[in-house]
């Protein structure tokens, strides 16, 4: 199984409630053998490999976040629930974009000048079709989707898995992942609220075939928690 830990987590957040305990202590292993079991067609799928993929959370920005993220990932390594952890990065840059607001769709929609906000150009006169631009801070998490997209195809390649389930709903990955389908069966697993990706879709026909779709729901999480402590790492108290 091969997971993107950002989409995950934050998938989990919203299905789950951020403020709500009893689902961030998550058994991946646990979880991959309830999918198998639950939504596959896969007879006698074992569970053999397990790839986390994310990246750590700076002390400096966010220090119990770092302290929480520490204790997951040495409790996920110490009882042996992944086989490897591979880390990317966050980067943290400024952007300009026009100012926006949603629509009722989650569509943006530009601000214009509007009283008691208004805008003229150099002659005086009111310029009602002008834009405001705002600079941002940002900060992103890089690697995640590239680090699954490379595990992924090189296990399939030097045949250390004949089946696969990519746990991310990120649009990114349709290459690998339609690369694999053609070599193994998938399952592809979208962890967030939003329907799956359109690139992320296809036939359970396509490629070798036996390939399905699953969205989690919060059932999911909250049935798949590990012990606490998990390899004599104790679960953050909020969890």
């Amino acid at each position: 199984m091969y997971i993107d830990g950002f989409n995950l987590y934050y998938g989990g957040k919203f299905l789950c409630g951020s403020g709500t305990a009893g689902w961030r202590w998550l058994d991946l292993r646990a979880l991959a053998t309830r999918l198998i079991a639950n939504q596959s067609a896969w007879s006698g799928a074992t569970v053999e490999r397990i790839v986390y993929c994310t990246a750590r959370i700076s002390g400096a920005d966010n220090r119990v976040g770092s302290r929480e993220q520490d204790a997951y990932l040495a409790a996920l390594i110490r009882a042996a629930v992944v086989d490897h952890i591979e880390e990317g990065n966050y980067v943290n840059r400024v952007a300009s974009a026009p100012l926006a607001t949603k629509d009722r769709r989650g569509r943006p929609v530009l601000t214009t000048p509007a009283w008691p906000v208004t805008i003229k150009d150099g002659a005086g006169l009111n310029a009602p079709d002008a834009r405001f631009f705002v600079s941002v801070a940002r900060r992103e998490e890089k690697g995640s989707d590239v680090n699954v997209a490379a595990h992924l195809l090189l296990d399939i390649l030097e045949k250390r898995i004949d089946a696969a389930l990519v746990i991310s709903n990120d649009s990114d990955l349709k290459f690998p992942v339609q690369a694999a389908r053609d070599r193994v069966p998938v399952g592809t697993i979208n962890p967030t609220k939003n329907q799956t990706a359109g690139k992320l879709r296809g036939k359970p026909s396509d490629g070798v075939g036996n390939h399905w779709w699953y969205q989690l729901v919060a059932a999911d999480f909250q049935s798949c928690q590990l012990p606490d402590p998990a390899g004599g790492v104790s679960k953050p108290q909020p969890w």
